[in-house]
């Protein structure tokens, strides 16, 4: 699949995003760098990575062996959540573009909003200075709840270009898709399959699969699309980056659609990190 037929997403700011990420939670090292370029090589060209995940060595690298120009790709990182303080986020912006051996990021996140330690309007802040000196093309959240939203916004006059939340056929995440919908932001899902096992087994699922001629994945996936949301699967096979491409040639019906999402439960969290309470890893 030529990259150049990957749809896009016009974010706020004026920049653009494909509409599909290679996310890279747990591939890392040289093996990582492998999954990277192969998954470069058949078109992908969003990558998303995270100080927390240690792939943000791989990421540059693979970049740099795929030949390809830089100005073709969009790179994503995060700002873990011990450096919320603002001259600790500029400086850990800067430690992530040495990671990766970049000039600049395309976006980058605030990982998750840690109410209770309370310093993310501060990390915004940060985020937005970072573009302001060009080392951020766009700026964003993750695990923002409408609340959050608001606070960053009303304290800066800055909205963020997206919201990356935990979104799939267990949590759908209605209220929260319209609030960053209403705000101008654009939705990414991370475990867009959930956990990639129970989701993937449900008959309405695999009903859909067969009459698509589709895998249990691709219906998933295909289905974030129709919702307005920018899917981030993360794919260490090439056969999975493949299918995760293979999302433009069919359409499911708003009926179909409807049925997907009233899978949802009221403990539908892969893990439970309610971002209202949930203490980021360190």
């Amino acid at each position: 699949m030529n990259n150049n037929t990957v749809p896009v997403y016009n974010l706020n700011d004026g920049h653009i995003l494909p509409q599909i990420a290679l996310g890279t939670y747990q591939i890392r090292g040289m093996q990582g760098v492998d999954q990277i370029l192969a998954a470069i090589q058949i078109g992908y060209r969003l990558i998303d990575t995270s100080t927390n995940y240690d792939s943000e060595g791989a990421v540059g690298e693979a970049i740099r062996r795929s030949g390809i120009p830089r100005s073709s790709f969009y790179v994503t990182s995060k700002l873990p959540g011990q450096y919320h303080h603002r001259e600790d986020a500029l400086k850990m912006i800067e430690e992530t573009l040495l990671r990766l051996r970049l000039d600049y990021l395309d976006l980058y996140l605030i990982h998750w909003p840690l109410p209770k330690r309370d310093n993310y309007v501060e990390a915004w802040t940060a985020l937005i200075e970072a573009q302001k000196r060009g080392l951020i093309r766009s700026i964003g959240v993750s695990n923002f709840e409408a609340a959050h939203l608001d606070r960053i916004i009303e304290a800066t006059g800055v909205t963020p270009a997206v919201n990356q939340n935990e979104i799939h056929p267990y949590w759908i995440q209605n209220s929260l898709l319209q609030a960053n919908k209403d705000r101008g932001i654009v939705t990414e899902s991370w475990s867009p399959l959930g956990r990639g096992i129970g989701e993937l087994k449900e008959p309405i699922i695999l009903e859909l699969a067969e009459e698509y001629h589709k895998n249990a994945g691709q219906i998933i996936l295909r289905w974030h699309l129709q919702r307005g949301v920018l899917p981030v699967p993360k794919a260490g096979s090439l056969q999975h980056q493949r299918d995760n491409l293979a999302l433009w040639n069919f359409e499911l019906t708003a009926d179909e659609i409807i049925a997907i999402s009233s899978l949802t439960k009221v403990d539908g969290r892969v893990d439970n990190q309610d971002p209202n309470t949930y203490e980021e890893f360190n």
